[in-house]
């Protein structure tokens, strides 16, 4: 049965067919017809409204049964166009015909082997009109074995190119406000294989007024094909490839102008494009074929790596950048095989107290490559996991892991930080695993740590060969608690430091990174104690006033004084007060009176260890309403009890 070119009259009309659509999904099609169903259900089972999704997709002559599958959907759900046009060698052509039919406010475009967050068009669509964005970018998520571009984290109304991860993302699954792309008449080269929608993506982001980022919802599922036919996995005629990339770059150079900005862009480029075909396709040529590549990357290297995006890269790009720049076909080959054929050797901390990559010919008299292609010692980071606190009499207790990759790491040490000051805690470490018990009565070098909020890090610290003699590699990081972690040890506490007596304890999270810290509060302002504090005011049959308090009360010494006490406008009564010590650190106060001072009293406890007093207002069962004791005067009968109101 013949397929028509436009399915768009075979489908059903829907009850809201004349309505504009707010979304228009495009889905270019070329012998995908195994991920179809995959791809169109994630689309038809979106959250947002089928009647405000507009689905468009374009058949590019399709041999595997993939246009009778669309035929299909299409017959079964209304908002599905089909288009049929014959192979273009790529996925510009349909993206662009796709994109000439269209009538949503937005875009979105959808290879036809990925697929949808069932939330995506509506989060992504809400974003763009709340924000007036140009484009949307959804969180990507890497699915059978294929990676996601780039880690989207934090979602943002508004980011720039040059300080955010966006043009690490150059592909076109994003949503476009499609009157912006018809604006700057924004179109897919066509004809491509691979890099068709570079320009596309590189235009868009270079004019938008305003990019956004949805990185709390998990948007595009990028899926690699079982049999590795993806576009991006498939055989290049390179050179023609870097020839291309040329020319874009020539549009990039035209639109920036030199300096920070356009080279933190090009680094993007050295990584994603300009360097990408030097490993395994680049081993594939016989000599003939590397010397035409690397041909044909040199002036890209020449014209576009400057120091400062030499610098940006990574040992084993910036190597491959100075060898095609100096003509070393017979180096450049050597190091790419240490990567693609098996693993440069470790790298090493060296004398001069740098660290250096495992690569070939480091130092060799022989090739004189610079030090500095080696040089990886700005990149060697602190990779920790905090894995555990708690407060055990008055001490914190960390565990964790800690390493400097690729070195390991030979000592850890805890680093409390405030106000230019720093001291510092040794933890035990053995086997990328540690643990520091943090007191605050020692904590200052064996002296009593200061009130203030001290941040906490981790500082880790790598030999080289010649131990702790020879030079070391130091390097801190802000200790941050695992996602999902309890909130009990944030609760505050009485802690005690020795000759400067107790203190308020509390651990709390900066915003928004979520570093760990320490607030010491002698005056218990700031964090205060007794945050679930309740009490009750009852009669006995014997006329007595009897008032019961309950709380949770981190760290209170054995020995400390609880008493309930009345305060008026003037005055302060302290009751007779008996104390129950539960398990968990859980107390119990009552008091029972017969008669008192006339008149209307607020109910109070007062917390006494040593040179520590803190009196913490109890609060009835609402836990909003002050608990209060109203004792009234001589003449009235006796009725020491009002119950509050509220």
């Amino acid at each position: 049965m013949p397929v028509p070119d436009d399915l768009t009259a075979a489908a059903p009309a829907g009850p809201d067919a004349t309505a504009k659509p707010t979304v228009s999904v495009i889905v270019p099609v070329h012998n995908t017809r195994d991920y179809l169903d995959r791809c169109l259900d994630s689309v038809f089972g979106q959250t947002l409204d089928q009647h405000r999704i507009e689905v468009i997709a374009v058949d590019d002559g399709s041999t595997d049964g993939s246009a009778e599958r669309l035929a299909d959907h299409a017959r079964r759900h209304p908002n599905l166009t089909v288009l049929r046009q014959e192979a273009s060698g790529g996925a510009g052509k349909p993206r662009n015909t796709g994109l000439d039919r269209a009538t949503g406010d937005y875009v979105f475009f959808l290879d036809s082997d990925d697929r949808l967050g069932p939330e995506a068009l509506d989060r992504l669509t809400r974003m763009a009109d709340r924000c007036a964005s140009d484009i949307v970018y959804g969180r990507i998520v890497g699915a059978d074995g294929r990676a996601a571009p780039v880690d989207l984290r934090t979602t943002s109304d508004k980011v720039s190119v040059f300080d955010s991860p966006v043009y690490w993302s150059l592909a076109a699954y994003k949503l476009f406000r499609r009157s912006f792309l018809e604006t700057h008449r924004l179109r897919f080269v066509e004809g491509r294989l691979l890099a068709e929608d570079l320009p596309f993506g590189i235009a868009a982001l270079l004019r938008a007024d305003v990019v956004s980022v949805l990185a709390d919802h998990d948007c595009y599922y990028l899926h690699g094909r079982e049999d590795n036919s993806n576009a991006s996995r498939q055989d290049i005629d390179w050179c023609e490839y870097l020839d291309y990339i040329g020319t874009v770059l020539e549009d990039v150079e035209a639109q920036v102008p030199p300096g920070a900005q356009r080279d933190k862009l090009m680094v993007r480029h050295f990584h994603g494009e300009i360097l990408m075909p030097f490993g395994a396709a680049y081993l594939a040529r016989d000599l003939a074929g590397r010397q035409r590549m690397a041909a044909a990357a040199r002036p890209l290297v020449e014209r576009y790596c400057t120091d400062r995006v030499r610098a940006a890269l990574p040992p084993g790009l910036r190597l491959r950048a100075h060898c095609l720049r100096a003509g070393l076909d017979d180096a450049l080959t050597t190091v790419v095989r240490a990567d693609t054929e098996g693993q440069p050797d470790p790298p090493h901390l060296a004398d001069d107290g740098r660290v250096y990559a495992g690569y070939p010919y480091f130092r060799d008299p022989e090739r004189a490559l610079p030090d500095a292609c080696y040089d990886l010692t700005d990149r060697v980071v602190v990779h920790q996991r905090l894995i555990r606190r708690c407060w055990a009499g008055g001490v914190l207790h960390l565990r964790g892991t800690a390493a400097l990759p690729p070195l390991g790491a030979d000592t850890v040490e805890i680093v409390l930080q405030r106000s230019g000051a720093a001291h510092r805690v040794p933890a035990r470490y053995a086997d990328g695993a540690w643990q520091a018990a943090v007191d605050p009565a020692t904590a200052a070098d064996g002296e009593p740590l200061t009130d203030g909020t001290w941040g906490l890090k981790i500082a880790v610290t790598a030999h080289g060969e010649a131990g702790p003699a020879g030079p070391a590699l130091r390097r801190e990081a802000w200790l941050v608690p695992e996602e999902g972690a309890g909130d009990e040890e944030f609760a505050p506490r009485i802690v005690g430091r020795g000759p400067a007596g107790p203190s308020v304890a509390a651990l709390f999270l900066s915003v928004p990174h979520g570093h760990l810290h320490l607030d010491l509060d002698r005056d218990g302002a700031r964090r205060p104690l007794g945050d679930d504090l309740r009490g009750t005011a009852d009669r006995t049959r014997s006329g007595r006033a009897a008032l019961a308090a309950r709380l949770t009360l981190p760290g209170c010494p054995v020995d400390a004084e609880l008493g309930l006490v009345l305060h008026d406008a003037t005055r302060s009564v302290a009751l007779r007060t008996t104390v129950e010590r539960g398990a968990g650190d859980h107390y119990t106060v009552r008091s029972l009176l017969r008669s008192g001072p006339p008149g209307t009293w607020q109910v109070v406890l007062r917390v006494t260890a040593g040179p520590f007093r803190r009196e913490l207002p109890v609060r009835a069962a609402d836990g909003r309403t002050p608990l209060t004791l109203t004792v009234p005067g001589a003449r009235r009968s006796m009725n020491p009890l009002r119950r509050p109101r509220g």
